[in-house]
């Protein structure tokens, strides 16, 4: 049994694609669909004349505002390998959409356009990988265009994110002179053309930079690039798989993903070096990939993937053991047993039904109302997945319904959209008016877009003067009833009946924090999980 597992942990290589806004992320992502034979033709997505839409911007807002506001699931085949790519949204208001994401990969490919740089979201993301010690790989692009010096953008990259690197690509010129790559790590010359929808065939085998070859191919860049290579080897170490595998050096590639360019070393590359599956930390112990029994997390939750059907899907990372179709699996925080007729795998928008699935894989559920982000099914241990975070919004606006006839769609929409874990609710229990906080501004729009265009809601949202939610409790039943009368205005509760406190103000918690040492001020939701995983 487990032989079988361990040849299926083999073939797998789960990853993100994670950037800054327009960086080339969802480009690079076809690119591997085009080359893994998943699309035939890649669409450009800010082309205009071509009006086949990116393939894994498959909700109707992405495709009107050209960013991807929900992360995409898609597997596909190459080289004899199972690829589970998730693409993630770009945009610093969906930040906590990408985070999760993280915990449900074994490696990451982080997207930097040469012209820009690393910008601030990059940096972000990039803490978080390095918090898990996730393998990252690194892909420059946007090569074609007159950009920043390769050598200079090394050291931005290593100093602003403070991971060594090491190319295993190197460009020959940029801009308008730009004539193609180098792979440094399988000694071969890549001539670029610019092709937006097809795959570069043309490789040279160059294992000698002094061969005349290379001077008949690019005139009189070879001598700079003989040059470039000759210290590539001087200043950086050896080129060894496991300082990758450990998070702390990452590999850099470059090219252009929208003239298709650069891609295909780097996905040569990454199926040779990127992390199997890997063990994963629960609150009772690590679980390895490799043991006979099931088990897995919900890391999204999305609504209307279909909006002609009104379906939830909860996507599960599978982290151990055999996922089997129409077979009972323990949900370990709602203490019962569900089973699943058409789990699903996805290409971007094609669903196909799975009989199995292997760890590694990232599994469709459809779900009537019983998941949450973050919870746990097993074949029958009580354990919870840990490390899937949730953050304390920073933006609070009250829902208001503009069409009373629709309350019971609105109710339902807002029930389902938050969810997803793009924003939270919560009720004032007087009037039982609904306050939705968020990470950032754009959320609101869209989730508004979505109230309307997939439930028939019309609303709108008024700001409120909140600053931070926290979680309270406390022993001293008293001091809890004292501030829920002083505070009555500022207390909500969450979706699951937790207490909340709305502060104003940093300077009103600090002081509110001081008043009351007897009350215990959580930043994120999760204190709860963790205290039922102890009980």
């Amino acid at each position: 049994m487990s032989a079988t597992i361990q040849q299926q942990i083999e073939r797998r290589r789960t990853f993100a694609i994670i950037s800054h806004p327009d960086a080339g992320k969802t480009t690079l992502t076809e690119k591997f669909l085009l080359f893994g034979g998943a699309i035939q033709t890649a669409g450009a997505v800010k082309n205009n004349k071509i009006t086949k839409t990116a393939a894994s911007d498959f909700m109707e807002i992405e495709r009107q505002r050209g960013i991807s506001v929900a992360t995409s699931v898609m597997a596909f085949h190459y080289k004899d390998l199972l690829i589970n790519l998730l693409d993630t949204p770009g945009h610093k208001d969906f930040a906590e959409d990408t985070y999760r994401t993280l915990t449900a990969v074994d490696s990451v490919i982080l997207v930097i356009d040469c012209v820009k740089g690393v910008e601030p979201q990059t940096e972000r993301l990039m803490e978080v990988c390095r918090m898990r010690n996730t393998p990252v790989i690194v892909f420059i692009n946007k090569m074609d265009l007159e950009g920043r010096d390769p050598m200079d953008l090394l050291d931005e990259v290593e100093a602003k994110l403070d991971i060594q690197v090491r190319p295993l690509s190197w460009p020959i010129s940029q801009g308008h002179t730009f004539q193609g790559v180098y792979n440094l790590y399988e000694k071969s010359l890549r001539l670029f053309q610019a092709d937006k929808t097809k795959v570069a065939k043309e490789v040279i085998a160059i294992d000698d930079l002094e061969d005349q070859a290379l001077d008949d191919l690019v005139g009189n860049h070879a001598t700079q690039l003989r040059e470039d290579v000759e210290l590539i080897e001087g200043v950086y170490e050896d080129w060894e798989p496991q300082p990758y595998l450990e998070g702390r050096m990452a590999p850099v590639f470059f090219g252009s993903a929208v003239n298709n360019f650069g891609v295909q070393e780097m996905l040569d590359t990454f199926v040779e070096i990127a992390p199997n599956p890997r063990p994963r930390p629960t609150s009772t112990r690590d679980v390895a990939p490799n043991e006979p029994k099931f088990s897995g997390f919900v890391f999204k939750i999305h609504a209307n993937i279909d909006p002609k059907h009104r379906d939830r899907i909860a996507f599960l990372r599978v982290c151990s053991g055999t996922f089997k179709r129409n077979t009972f699996y323990q949900h370990t925080r709602l203490e019962k047993k569900l089973k699943f007729a058409n789990p699903a795998t996805f290409l971007a928008q094609e669903k196909s039904v799975v009989e199995e699935a292997w760890p590694g894989d990232v599994v469709g559920l459809y779900d009537t109302g019983n998941f949450k982000i973050g919870d746990t099914l097993t074949e029958g241990e009580t354990f919870q997945f840990r490390g899937i975070p949730s953050f304390s919004p920073e933006i609070f606006k009250e829902l208001v319904n503009k069409d009373p006839m629709k309350s019971k769609q609105l109710d339902k929409g807002i029930e389902q959209l938050t969810d997803e874990g793009v924003a939270q609710l919560f009720i004032r229990e007087a009037g039982n008016r609904k306050i939705v906080g968020t990470v950032g501004e754009l959320q609101f729009e869209v989730i508004q877009y979505r109230l309307e265009h997939e439930y028939g809601a019309a609303c709108e949202f008024q700001a409120k003067p909140y600053s931070k939610a926290c979680w309270i409790e406390s022993d001293n039943e008293a001091k809890l009833g004292e501030f829920r009368r002083i505070k009555a205005n500022d207390i909500v509760r969450d979706k699951d009946g937790l207490e909340v406190y709305l502060a104003p103000s940093q300077f009103m918690l600090t002081m509110e924090i001081q008043n009351y040492p007897e009350i215990t001020f959580h930043f994120t939701s999760e204190f709860k999980t963790a205290q039922e995983a102890q009980g």
